[in-house]
């Protein structure tokens, strides 16, 4: 049966519009009643209004009917025995070894999507910015995009290996901890906020989907228990690869400062 596009976006947009409405509501609440002001560009605001409506629409019908959709076929044509056998015997059994496309295909979504993540590339102007240039929005970029390769790919092997996730949660938090006594102080915050800022609306519904194509296709593991997870991880590594990327630039300096001292004449 083919399905009614017109009637799944209309479906779509009543509940986008009713998921917004209480936002306006607290909006109007303060401007009218707290601030008593009127509300400034009354025309500019309700034609953003629609925008923003009219582009979530899409975007969540994009989400059901493309991105869920791929990312669950990619998971199920990677683990595939058929693929993984190929070349091989029969007999041989499968272990973690043999999902390395896997492995490649998650870093690979968890780079690509976090480096066109919107809210990354605000963050990492301004703090290019702020700094005066310091700190290089696309260094900052690529910072974060390695630590979501990282994390995605190590989230793909825990869920083939069927290893908790609390284990990986554990030693990831203490290596943050370590790199936050260790780490230029400046970098700290923005360290934390790069975690934030690549669960958004490009990352989270392609790893999601990735990660429950995974776990609905590996044998013996649970898309409810192995499936989720997956953004922990992905909001984690951001901090170790951010920190690690201001302490290479740190000791850098250091090191350029050396050698320009150490080429400067003696006096004596």
């Amino acid at each position: 049966m083919q399905e009614n596009w017109f009637q799944i976006v209309l479906d779509t947009a009543a509940a986008t519009v009713f998921d917004v409405l209480p936002i306006v509501g607290i909006l109007l609440f303060f401007q009218l009643v707290v601030l008593r002001q009127r509300i400034p560009n009354v025309r500019r605001l309700v034609v953003g209004s629609i925008y923003v409506l009219l582009g979530l629409t899409l975007f969540l019908v994009g989400l059901e009917k493309a991105l869920f959709p791929l990312g669950k076929i990619m998971a199920e044509q990677l683990t595939d025995p058929a693929f993984i056998k190929a070349g091989r015997a029969v007999a041989e059994t499968i272990d973690w070894r043999d999902y390395g496309w896997v492995y490649l295909f998650a870093a690979a979504i968890g780079f690509s999507t976090t480096v066109a993540e919107p809210a990354l590339i605000a963050v990492s102007i301004k703090a290019s910015d702020v700094s005066g240039g310091a700190l290089s929005a696309w260094g900052l970029r690529i910072a974060v995009a390695i630590g979501v390769a990282l994390s995605i790919a190590v989230g793909a092997f825990r869920i083939v290996t069927g290893t908790p996730l609390y284990l990986y949660m554990i030693v990831g938090y203490l290596l943050v901890v370590i790199q936050t006594a260790l780490a230029p102080r400046s970098i700290i915050p923005l360290a934390y906020d790069s975690g934030g800022v690549t669960t958004s609306t490009v990352t989270v519904p392609l790893v999601t989907a990735l990660g429950l194509g995974l776990a609905s296709t590996v044998p013996g593991r649970s898309a409810l228990i192995d499936g989720f997870g997956l953004i922990a991880l992905a909001s984690l590594f951001p901090m170790i690869t951010v920190m690690g990327y201001a302490q290479l630039n740190s000791w850098r300096a250091s090191r350029g400062r050396a050698r320009s001292d150490g080429d400067e004449p003696n006096d004596g």
